[in-house]
């Protein structure tokens, strides 16, 4: 069971948005914050991601090269520039000009020129996977000099695309915006020295809880108990139990709960399937057993989700 692939699947409530971002020196642009986690891609050029003081006041701005990728987990607003000292523009409207395969805003001045890839993941952030939860607020990918081949051909791929599109542009350059994601929290993933490694990161690699949450994610209409997932591990139940709540952050059957409301959140999203069926498939014996967890999860009943997820 990919447990990252599938923890991003479950928090997607939609498409990721995209636009390319072209500036000659001087030149600012003050992005306002979006619902979900926002990226950029240095497709050529050099500028600064400069986190803004009332939201980030903790953080220091940050210097960009070709090829570098910058993932922001709560999407918060920050400014982008030739230099830290520029002032920005507010982003508006009239910036925008359509094109294929995404469409473009172009500011500044007459000097050097920057070209970077803009966007963000709709993600739920009112109910985070953990996983996504312990991310650093912002991740910053160098891919010069040899570092993270796979996303350093991806962000070339990218590059290629958006520079000369061509046939097949325009469903190429969304796929790989779309797995760019996967990339960039690889990548952070790899970078994370083994004995250092904490939190998820230590769990996925980790030799008794990395199966646990395999079997978890893997059936979690099954009816597991802290013994069960513990002979899985190899490891008694009490040692289990520490071990799994030290490296996720919550005790075994609280993941397990939370699991199985996620899974059910995103069956009410993508699909028609009854709420009989939903409550089968996420362990429930009765459908009203699944609303009243499902309700103290979310704060509404199913039903109601499902029509406000579709409406949205």
């Amino acid at each position: 069971m990919d447990i990252l692939t599938e923890a991003l699947a479950s928090m997607r409530t939609g498409h990721p948005a995209s636009v390319r971002t072209n500036g000659r020196a001087p030149w600012g642009l003050r992005l306002p914050p979006v619902a979900g986690a926002g990226f950029h891609v240095v497709l050529y050029g050099t500028c600064w991601l400069v986190p803004l003081a009332d939201a980030s006041p903790h953080l220091k701005p940050i210097p960009l090269n070709p090829g570098d990728v910058i993932f922001l987990r709560d999407g918060r607003g920050h400014i982008l520039a030739d230099h830290p000292s520029t002032p920005a523009e507010e982003f508006e409207a009239e910036h925008y000009q359509g094109g294929s395969p995404i469409g473009a805003v172009t500011i500044g001045g007459q000097g050097a020129e920057t070209s970077l890839l803009c966007g963000n993941y709709h993600l739920d952030q009112g109910h985070p996977h953990p996983l996504v939860r312990q991310l650093p607020e912002v991740i910053h990918l160098p891919t010069r000099h040899g570092r993270h081949p796979e996303l350093s051909a991806a962000v070339q791929l990218l590059g290629t695309e958006l520079e000369n599109p061509r046939i097949g542009s325009d469903g190429i350059v969304p796929t790989l915006i779309d797995s760019l994601l996967l990339y960039i929290l690889r990548a952070w993933l790899d970078d994370q020295p083994p004995a250092a490694a904490q939190g998820w990161a230590a769990a996925l690699g980790d030799s008794a809880v990395a199966p646990a949450l395999s079997a978890i994610h893997a059936a979690p209409s099954a009816q597991w108990t802290v013994e069960s997932l513990a002979g899985r591990a190899g490891l008694s139940r009490a040692a289990f139990a520490r071990r799994f709540a030290a490296l996720v952050g919550e005790p075994p059957m609280a993941y397990l709960t939370r699991w199985r409301m996620t899974t059910a959140a995103r069956l009410l999203r993508e699909t028609d399937a009854p709420l009989t069926t939903v409550a089968a498939r996420t362990g429930y014996g009765s459908e009203f057993a699944f609303a009243k967890a499902f309700k103290r999860e979310y704060g509404r009943a199913p039903g109601v989700y499902r029509r406000e997820a579709r409406a949205a």
